[in-house]
């Protein structure tokens, strides 16, 4: 109509782009690749096997080593102070230093020397009247008495002689003990002439070896055995005294040719292990 406005729709709002240009996208795309490597965590595999570079073999490497740093260094026993040693439980805290050593050096060990076996079977004759305690704080004047034992002294002692161990010797040995000791040394000297030594004699009975018993408590450990019995009964055929079969064990356990430490001892593989020493030949086992 003349004169009046005609009103034209009103326009319609720009619309603003969100979208971005190719190219922009292309960019905007990588850029958040980057972002998002740059936050990704490191490869577990690749860190274990880092981490395992840095902290060695074990995979503790810094934990275990400044735990090593934390502890103390392992200090040394005092000097002159023992370890504590496993030995049969006949030896206490409270035994004789003599009877230690005794039962450490020498109880168990083979001998193979005339002299020291005649030793050997002259005090477990004492066994009978005295102990190994008793035994070894006088072993000097035993010493004394038999002339260091030396058995071809011993066998030539007079009547006098005999007379005289009587008097000085009593706390020792009785009378009979003293003769008996004298006798037995006569014998020896045959028995050397028939087997060469004293030595090969008494080893004969056990093959040359050492019987290696494995008794875990001393009280298993017999008082005689058929064995001591046999050599028993052979000596006293050959005229030796006051050989029992208990006194023969106890001569075949201190002059090695039993092993009768107990199995826990530290002394019982010590002994096992003791070469025979003997270039005497092996001979058939004798009954």
């Amino acid at each position: 109509m003349p004169g009046v406005r005609s009103e034209s729709p009103a326009p319609e709002p720009r619309r603003i782009r969100t979208t971005l240009p190719a190219t922009s996208s292309k960019v905007a795309s990588g850029s958040s690749k980057l972002a998002v490597r740059a936050k990704a965590p490191v490869n577990s595999k690749e860190k274990g096997s880092e981490d395992q570079e840095k902290r060695g073999a074990n995979g503790r490497g810094r934990l275990v080593s400044s735990a090593r740093r934390r502890s103390p260094a392992p200090q040394s026993p005092p000097v002159g102070l023992e370890v504590a040693r496993t030995r049969c439980s006949w030896i206490t805290a409270n035994s004789d230093p003599l009877y230690v050593a005794f039962h450490d050096e020498e109880w168990g060990v083979p001998v193979h020397d005339d002299q020291k076996l005649f030793e050997l079977l002259t005090l477990s004759q004492a066994l009978a009247e005295l102990t190994w305690p008793d035994i070894l704080s006088r072993r000097v004047e035993f010493r004394e008495m038999f002339d260091c034992f030396n058995y071809t002294s011993v066998s030539e002692f007079t009547e006098k002689k005999i007379n005289q161990l009587k008097s000085t010797g009593s706390m020792l040995l009785s009378e009979q003990k003293i003769r008996a000791v004298v006798t037995n040394a006569k014998r020896m000297h045959k028995v050397v002439q028939e087997f060469g030594s004293f030595n090969h004699y008494c080893w004969s009975f056990v093959n040359h070896r050492p019987i290696t018993n494995s008794f875990r408590y001393a009280r298993q450990v017999p008082t005689k055995t058929p064995k001591a019995e046999a050599i028993s009964k052979d000596l006293m055929r050959r005229g030796f005294q006051c050989i029992g079969p208990t006194t023969i064990y106890s001569f075949m356990q201190v002059a090695g040719i039993v092993n009768d430490h107990i199995s826990c001892c530290f002394r019982y593989q010590a002994c096992r292990n003791v070469k025979n020493g003997s270039a005497e030949p092996e001979l058939p086992e004798r009954g």
